[in-house]
């Protein structure tokens, strides 16, 4: 295996690795703050940048091995057809060849399921952004937790539906109060009228 084919397999390894480090479970929180790095982070936007130029040299190796295995399967195709020639792919020829086939082949699904697993990658990460936003917003609506202004929570008027539930405790709060103190003053009011009505209806006199 050539260097560059070496070095495929290993990104390939390395996507492996990525993806399942992102399909495993962990807590909301602190997936919350790996991922508000990773969108955050100058050195990781670099590297997805580089990585994106790798990629369409993987996609060029990937053509030039589709390629060299269309050129094989025509040759043995011609060969089988040409009766008498066919003899002439006998033996190292034919070895020859078929190494030719394998190795093509074998290049062509290296960069293929690199080149598809980076686009799976691709899609995880921003479905686990997607699912983390949709999380804070809803613990946010619920009033869990305070809307925060980040990447991942791009709640907009997320907190409304909390400050609303905090108003109308407030409220409850004084209309509490409110019903006591008319009790208090509905209750000096009748003390006052005991105080300057007697019974039947005159005023009473000063001492």
């Amino acid at each position: 295996m050539t260097l560059y084919y070496s070095l495929v397999f290993g990104l390939l390894v390395f996507e492996m690795v990525v993806f399942m480090a992102l399909i495993m479970p962990i807590p909301f929180k602190v997936k919350r703050k790996l991922f508000t790095f990773i969108s955050d982070s100058p050195l990781v936007a670099k590297l997805q940048y580089g990585m994106k130029i790798t990629f369409i040299f993987i996609l060029i190796l990937f053509i030039d091995s589709v390629n060299r295995v269309y050129r094989v399967q025509v040759e043995l195709a011609a060969a089988k057809n040409q009766g008498g020639a066919a003899a002439a792919v006998a033996g190292g020829d034919r070895m020859e060849v078929q190494a030719r086939k394998f190795y093509s082949q074998r290049n062509m699904y290296l960069c293929g399921f690199t080149l598809f697993l980076s686009l799976i990658l691709n899609r995880t990460y921003m479905m686990i952004l997607d699912v983390l936003r949709l999380e804070e917003e809803v613990k946010t609506l619920r009033g869990d937790e305070p809307a925060k202004d980040n990447k991942l929570a791009q709640a907009g008027q997320a907190g409304e539906i909390g400050k609303l539930k905090e108003e109308l405790r407030k409220r409850d709060k004084d209309i509490e109060v409110l019903m006591s103190q008319s009790e208090g003053l509905s209750k000096e009011y009748n003390r006052l009228g005991d105080q300057f009505h007697v019974s039947d209806g005159t005023p009473k006199k000063n001492v």
